[in-house]
């Protein structure tokens, strides 16, 4: 009975955040996946459409094979990564520090994950401004590198790659908190002890030591890259203040999405690319946890 009452009451605390879950994250959940089958022009009620708005994306919807499709995986390939690895490391350089220089330069490098796309826009449409004024211009016509001032958000070839550069400057997300949180509670005798064991250097403390140890928060860092490299948009349309941006550089599956449901009104079709959007970040969940979920003991 004491038993009984334990597990009541523990259901009971977890009750509020289990409604607002389903309200908020399973009910709209599946509340898309059906209007994915749909045409649903936000007006009129939504008709039964089957596999078509699929078959269209696939086969009909040049923009997004041609741009946000393969955008979406190598902007994901390329900011995830090296996101998460820029956030392991910083972390692990923090975790060096003394308290007092640790907490600041913790604040620091989070306080760019806080910015949205907007606010971002503003400080790097000055840094890549194309007049001779951007800050980017500037010093490399005083030091003679370039005759004129570069164009750098016009340009399709650089646009992607400025994506990236402001990617990886708001990648020390919460993930990072969570790896410099883990670093900092590991047990220090671990360390003691592989010493004696036969440790020898930084990097095999790194490996054998740290990383093992806080596999958790790696794998919570893997997730939140996953999502927030994924969930990316309307970057690429602020830097430019181009929508779309020029021959679609830096077109996203978010902005598809977005464009299709806020500016086409077609949440059915949207509904099927936000489907397709969350296959793509459980097959990468999915791969991740591979790496860093752990195997259950049997």
């Amino acid at each position: 009975m004491n038993k009984f009452k334990r597990s009541g009451s523990s259901y009971f605390f977890i009750l509020p955040y289990a409604i607002i879950f389903g309200v908020f994250v399973v009910l709209l959940l599946a509340i898309s996946f059906l209007l994915s089958f749909t045409y649903f022009d936000s007006i009129h009620f939504p008709t039964f459409a089957g596999l078509k708005n699929y078959i269209v994306l696939f086969t009909q919807d040049v923009d997004f094979m041609q741009h946000a499709l393969p955008n979406a995986i190598k902007y994901a390939l390329i900011v995830g990564p090296g996101g998460y690895l820029l956030a392991f490391t910083l972390a692990w350089i923090l975790a060096q520090l003394p308290r007092r220089f640790r907490n600041v330069a913790a604040i620091i490098l989070y306080s760019p994950s806080l910015t949205g796309a907007v606010l971002i826009s503003v400080v790097w449409r000055s840094f890549f401004s194309g007049d001779n004024r951007g800050i980017l211009n500037f010093y490399l016509l005083e030091l003679g590198l370039i005759n004129k001032p570069v164009q750098w958000l016009q340009s399709p070839n650089m646009i992607f790659w400025i994506m990236v550069i402001v990617g990886l400057w708001t990648s020390m997300g919460i993930g990072f908190l969570a790896m410099l949180s883990g670093i900092l509670n590991i047990n220090r005798e671990l360390y003691e002890a592989a010493y004696v064991d036969g440790l020898k250097n930084r990097f095999q403390e790194i490996v054998y030591i740290t990383i093992p140890q806080m596999r958790p928060q790696m794998m919570f860092g893997a997730v939140m890259a996953i999502v927030n490299t994924f969930n990316a948009s309307g970057l690429a349309i602020a830097l430019t203040a181009s929508n779309p941006p020029p021959e679609y550089a830096g077109w996203l599956i978010t902005d598809h999405m977005n464009d299709f449901a806020f500016a086409r009104w077609e949440m059915g079709y949207a509904s099927a690319i936000s489907v397709v959007l969350l296959m793509m970040v459980l097959c990468f969940y999915f791969l991740a946890n591979r790496f860093f979920g752990g195997k259950k003991d049997a």
